[in-house]
């Protein structure tokens, strides 16, 4: 498994279409094979920040998404609302090993 996390700040006047359009991504994202899990999270204390935690089955599966048309229509249509550019943070499971995702 492998695990990333994607921090993002939105342009406050962006927040509801940044949300609308990632959660057509992430709803496209968690039917693809190798995506096992796909979680939107917004900040309670920021609501123009958000994070995407994405467990990928193996590092073929990253590169797949990333060739997806949900993916390409997220990327371009987001890009203007960033505050700031998104920055994320590659993970793997010490404990437990094995999800059985």
């Amino acid at each position: 498994m492998l695990i990333v996390q994607v921090h993002i700040r939105v342009k406050p006047e962006f927040v509801e279409a940044f949300q609308a359009a990632t959660i057509d991504n992430a709803s496209n994202s968690v039917q693809e094979p190798g995506v096992a899990r796909f979680d939107f999270l917004s900040h309670l204390d920021d609501p123009a920040r958000f994070t995407l935690i994405e467990v990928y089955r193996n590092e073929a599966a990253v590169a797949a998404h990333k060739e997806t048309a949900h993916y390409a229509r997220w990327r371009d249509a987001v890009g203007e609302m960033m505050a700031e550019p998104r920055w994320s943070v590659k993970l793997r499971n010490v404990f437990p090993e094995d999800h059985g995702w």
